[in-house]
Parts: structure tokens; C-alpha cells; sequence
């Protein structure tokens, strides 16, 4: 057996040895914290191909080698081995149907029951397959993964769908490690930071929002035209689209900026304080209301310009310290991290994520087809998913039910402004 064969099964030897006593023991500090907040994610999509018990199972044994850190956090956890039969078993589902009409808006939901059952893994694949055959879109049958978020990002879901490996390795290169006076000014942040939350949703009610699902899927191409006649990019198109026709703003007659929270890939050179699993990069924005949808598209434009020509890693770092501070203190005082501190979500009005592109690659995807669905559920935000593909952008939506009325009002917003005479 050569060296790196001996290396890898120390690894796995220590690995599977730390997650014998604490299931989470290889968690980063965001992945223990988006698993305690119960934070879920989906992808489903149509396939060409009728998944019937064995080939759902292939597609999971395949995913699983793809994404060996779906083998992590259950009791009796084998980190980075595959999965023996009865667990497969467990945690697929095929399913007949007579029509795919209503879909995939009628499979979509919290995916709680992941976490009901501890010594399964932490995601579940379901499929469905039409009974007379493909359809007269040549549709077959359709894929759902759902998966607590502490494994997956959209970064990741991504790089499935192309059939590559999303496996965490360490860094060729050293983080970079930041200046002193850097880290003390992020520290001093984090701890006044965990103490406002540790108050806030200890001494008041956090209600569960009674959430749903709707999904869009709108051309590409009709997004990248109106953008261009606007002259903004096709983002900031999209957070209009959502945030005006929802009618975010009414939240009361006074409201004269909507606050959003939106999430960017970071590519950049990691540093110290960043997370071993996930890229993403978190920022707050205020969206100052107008009336007129060119005007606010616009002005939503440049406020992402001037946020992101600041610095864009402060807040960030600031929340990987604080889930830092949170888990230290969560071991000594248990008491104050119960399910409704993990619900606690400030006063955001929406979480808008736009997902990098998803264009079906490889092995594992090669039967799927557009659009593609990806979205999440946390128990107390107003979210909204873009996903980007070839032809389809999809609109995911897991909000209330008052902003789920007003979906069909995208479409309608959409055509309107398209039919407008937009000056430069």
C-alpha cells in the first residue's frame, strides 16, 4: 500500500473515531450552526430517464462519492465510506404519477423530517416517474434532494450538476492570516454582536412563520434583454423583480426602504477567519423604495455597486466569529441556544441568493434536463433563489403565504416593463 493510501485510511480511521462520541464533531462552526437552525436545501429537475429504486440509489451512491461530506453528522457516521444498502434503502423514495401537472411545486417543502431520525444522514432523494411513460416533453420522471444546508451550499449544487467533485481538500497555499489590529476589531464586533442576539432572542418571543413554496421559470434571454435596455445588470433586475412585485414595502405605510440580506460567490484569497466549507459571502443591503420600477431597479444597481466596492468581507467575518463564540458558549450554557435563538433572524425583510450557473454535465446528471430548482428553507426568513442555466433562470421562493399571492405578479411586472419605452 503506497503513502497516500496509508494517509487516507488515517484519515478516515480519526475521522470516523471523532464522530463515534459527537456526531458534529467535524462540523465547522457555520455548518453547526446552519444544522442546529435546521436551515434546509433543495434541488429537484426533470430527468429524460424513469428512476426506478435501483437507479435512484446508483444516482445517490454517485453523489455521495462526489460529496463525501454527506457522510457526515448522524450517529454511526463512516465519514468519506459509502453507504451500505439498508441506508440507501432508508433515505430513497420512488414514487408513480400519473401527470407531473402541479410539479415541482408539490413535492417542495421544510424537509424537517431529515432531522427526525439521528442515525440516518442528514438528506434524503425522492423521485417520481409518470406511469404511461414520457410525456410529450419527453419528461419521464423527476428528481428531489433535499439536504440540511450544514452539507451543501449552492456553490456546490452547482458543481453536481456538472458531474464534479465538491470535495473539501486542504489549500495548496496558507490562509492569510490578517493584521492584529483586524482581528481585534472583528473580535470586539463578534462579541457585541453575540450579545445583542443572545438578548434579543432570549428575552422575547421568536414566532415560526408559517412558510410555503412556489417556483418561476422565466427565459433567460427575456431577463438579459430587459436588463440591457435598462442598463443594469440582470441581478439587480431580478432583486427588483421580487422585491416590488411582492410588495416588501407594505410592510408598513411608512416603509421607505427595503432591508435584504444577499449572498455572492467569493473567489477571493482565503484568510483565516473564512470557513473551510463554504465560499458564500453574505451582505446586507437597503433598498430605498420608488415608485417607479425603472427608478428602483436602478437605484438597486448602483446600491449594489457602491456595497460592493467596500469591503466585502467584514460582515462576514464578523458572523464566522460570532458562530465561533456561539458554539463555545452553547457547551457551558446549553439553556440559551433552545430552538428559538436558532430562529431568531433580526430584521430582515428577504434573503436573496443567486446561485451560480446549473448546466448538466457528466454521469450523474446526464439525463436531467432545465429548468433547474434549487432553493432553502430557514425557519424565520423570507427567501428567494435564482438559479441560472442555459435557457431558464428559476424564481424559488419559501415565504410567507401573503408574498406567495403575489408570485403571479413577477410575471405580470415583468411584461409590463418589457412592453415600456425605457429611456437611457
Amino acid at each position: 500500500m503506497d503513502n497516500t493510501a496509508v494517509q487516507r485510511e488515517e484519515l478516515l480511521r480519526r475521522a470516523a473515531q471523532a464522530v463515534s462520541k459527537n456526531p458534529q464533531a467535524l462540523f465547522t462552526n457555520f455548518q453547526w450552526f446552519l444544522f442546529n437552525s435546521k436551515n434546509t436545501v433543495y434541488f429537484t429537475a426533470f430527468s429524460e430517464t424513469a428512476f426506478d429504486a435501483e437507479r435512484l440509489q446508483n444516482f445517490v451512491a454517485e453523489m455521495v462519492s462526489l460529496a463525501p461530506q454527506l457522510t457526515h453528522g448522524f450517529v454511526g457516521a463512516l465519514p468519506g465510506q459509502p453507504f451500505p444498502k439498508h441506508i440507501l434503502d432508508a433515505i430513497t423514495f420512488v414514487q408513480e404519477v400519473d401527470d407531473f401537472e402541479g410539479y415541482p411545486d408539490a413535492w417542495l417543502g421544510k424537509g424537517l423530517d431529515i432531522f427526525e431520525r439521528k442515525d440516518l444522514p442528514l438528506f434524503r432523494v425522492y423521485a417520481i416517474t409518470r406511469r404511461g411513460g414520457p410525456d410529450k416533453h419527453g419528461r419521464a420522471s423527476m428528481v428531489l434532494v433535499r439536504s440540511s444546508h450544514a452539507l451543501l451550499e449552492g456553490h456546490d449544487s452547482s458543481l453536481l450538476t456538472r458531474s464534479h467533485s465538491i470535495a473539501r481538500t486542504q489549500a495548496a497555499k496558507p490562509k492569510v492570516k490578517l493584521p492584529f489590529k483586524r482581528q481585534l476589531g472583528l473580535s470586539i464586533g463578534a462579541l457585541l454582536g453575540v450579545s445583542i442576539q443572545l438578548y434579543k432572542a432570549n428575552s422575547r418571543p421568536v414566532p415560526i412563520k408559517d412558510l410555503g413554496f412556489r417556483s418561476l421559470a422565466i427565459k433567460r434571454s427575456r431577463l438579459r434583454e430587459l436588463a440591457n435596455r435598462i442598463g443594469v445588470r440582470q441581478r439587480s433586475l431580478m432583486f427588483g423583480l421580487i422585491t416590488q412585485a411582492l410588495n416588501f414595502a407594505g410592510k408598513s405605510q411608512t416603509a421607505d426602504v427595503i432591508t435584504a440580506a444577499y449572498t455572492m460567490l467569493d473567489n477571493s484569497e482565503r484568510s483565516e477567519v473564512d470557513d473551510d466549507q463554504f465560499r458564500v459571502r453574505a451582505l446586507n443591503a437597503k433598498f430605498t423604495v420608488k415608485s417607479d420600477f425603472i427608478d428602483y431597479v436602478r437605484s438597486i444597481d448602483q446600491s449594489l455597486t457602491e456595497i460592493e466596492s467596500k469591503d466585502t468581507t467584514t460582515f462576514q467575518f464578523i458572523l464566522m466569529k460570532m458562530f465561533a463564540i456561539h458554539r463555545k458558549i452553547s457547551r457551558v450554557l446549553p439553556l440559551l441556544y433552545r430552538e428559538h435563538f436558532f430562529r431568531f433572524n433580526g430584521s430582515t425583510d428577504v434573503v436573496l441568493t443567486l446561485v451560480p450557473p446549473h448546466r448538466m454535465y457528466g454521469n450523474m446528471t446526464r439525463s436531467l434536463v432545465e429548468p433547474v430548482y434549487v432553493g432553502s428553507f430557514h425557519p424565520s426568513a423570507n427567501l428567494c433563489t435564482f438559479v441560472p442555466a442555459r435557457e431558464y433562470v428559476t424564481f424559488n421562493f419559501a415565504m410567507e403565504q401573503r408574498f406567495l399571492d403575489r408570485v403571479d405578479d413577477v410575471l405580470a411586472l415583468l411584461e409590463t416593463t418589457e412592453q415600456r419605452d425605457i429611456q437611457p
